[in-house]
């Protein structure tokens, strides 16, 4: 026989149910709630960021140069040590300067004979032109002469011999005159066609002073000299004595002024960089001490187009990979900020202004 299902069952479910922990009666709803704080806090974060840049795969870089001249000599002295600071225009090196004076003086020497030689030549045009007047008066009497002879040997006054003698002799004295004109002109055309000419104004002059500054340059350079403010490296490899070939690099120069920081950032990351965005550098030799600054330029292209063997892609077996692009930083640097050497590693945060909204997602 069924048994009677007793009426008092559903009021003890519901008398259970308020007397379960107050955890469990909040369980689902803590669920469906977490999932949509989560998310709202994901948004909000989400919002939040995208207006800074961090890359870490940056260095700090400073102007190099190496020390050398284009003539070569003995080492005579060298004025500066290992690490020491230099500033524009001190004294680096010199080399042994007597044969540079020698030669200058050989061209000094030169371009004087040179003064004389011309000035030479003008006097000797003048005695020239002297010597064509003269000539000139010869042959207007041998021409007088003739010409008497021609109506004399008519009526038999001279003799036939004596009236060729008087023709040859004007014949003669013509040519003479004609060479000395020949002679003449050579002499003006060397003195550029003007008697009274300059001599610094000749290109036998201009040739002079040509190897008289050029001795003078090879001279100047004998002493080198800092291009900018800098710390000497590399100073040992030079000693006073050694013969330092010209273009050979005698140490190294590494600017204090001219120093920037340079980061590799992600192509992905470049999307809302500009130049001209403020930048905080952080460097891991100083920590908690922040540098200021702004981009001052993105490269044209990726590193990898510099390569020697950049990547050929036309093989068809090709995995993309993202790419680096150069960026450079100018640092705003205050009197009492500690030194940034070449090559210490940076942090690079780029505020880029840039905020993210909901139209972002769609």
């Amino acid at each position: 026989m069924p048994q009677a299902i007793s009426s008092t069952a559903p009021l003890r479910d519901a008398t259970a149910a308020r007397t379960r922990p107050l955890g469990q009666r909040l369980r689902p709803l803590l669920m469906v709630g977490g999932v949509v704080l989560f998310a709202i806090a994901g948004l909000v974060f989400w919002l939040s960021t995208g207006r800074w840049i961090s890359v870490d795969d940056a260095y700090i870089r400073a102007a190099k140069v190496s020390v050398s001249t284009d003539v070569s000599g003995i080492v005579a002295t060298v004025a500066v040590k290992e690490g020491q600071r230099v500033h524009r225009g001190d004294v680096l090196l010199r080399l042994d300067d007597r044969p540079f004076r020698i030669a200058l003086d050989g061209a000094l020497a030169d371009r004087a004979q040179t003064v004389l030689t011309i000035e030479a030549m003008k006097r000797d045009y003048r005695r020239m032109l002297h010597g064509i007047e003269a000539s000139q008066a010869v042959v207007d009497a041998d021409q007088a002469n003739f010409d008497r002879h021609a109506v004399a040997v008519r009526s038999g006054g001279v003799s036939r011999a004596e009236f060729d003698d008087a023709r040859f002799k004007l014949a003669a004295d013509r040519q003479s005159l004609a060479a000395l004109g020949g002679e003449a002109e050579v002499q003006l055309a060397k003195l550029s066609n003007n008697a009274d000419i300059d001599p610094t104004r000749t290109p036998a002059y201009q040739q002079a002073q040509a190897r008289v500054d050029e001795a003078q340059r090879q001279l100047d350079h004998t002493t080198i000299t800092a291009p900018f403010d800098a710390i000497a490296t590399q100073v040992d490899a030079v000693q006073p004595g050694m013969y330092l070939a010209a273009a050979t690099a005698a140490f190294a120069l590494v600017s204090t002024e001219q120093v920037w920081a340079e980061g590799q950032p992600k192509e992905t990351e470049l999307t809302n960089v500009q130049p001209g965005d403020k930048v905080e550098v952080s460097v891991d030799t100083y920590p908690g001490r922040v540098w200021h600054g702004v981009v001052e330029s993105i490269a044209p292209a990726v590193g990898s187009e510099f390569s020697v063997l950049p990547a050929q892609n036309s093989s068809g077996n090709w995995v993309k990979v993202v790419q680096r692009i150069p960026l450079r930083v100018r640092l705003d640097r205050a009197a009492d900020d500690p030194d940034l050497r070449s090559g210490m590693s940076v942090t690079i945060d780029i505020d880029t202004g840039h905020r993210r909204s909901l139209a972002d997602l769609f």
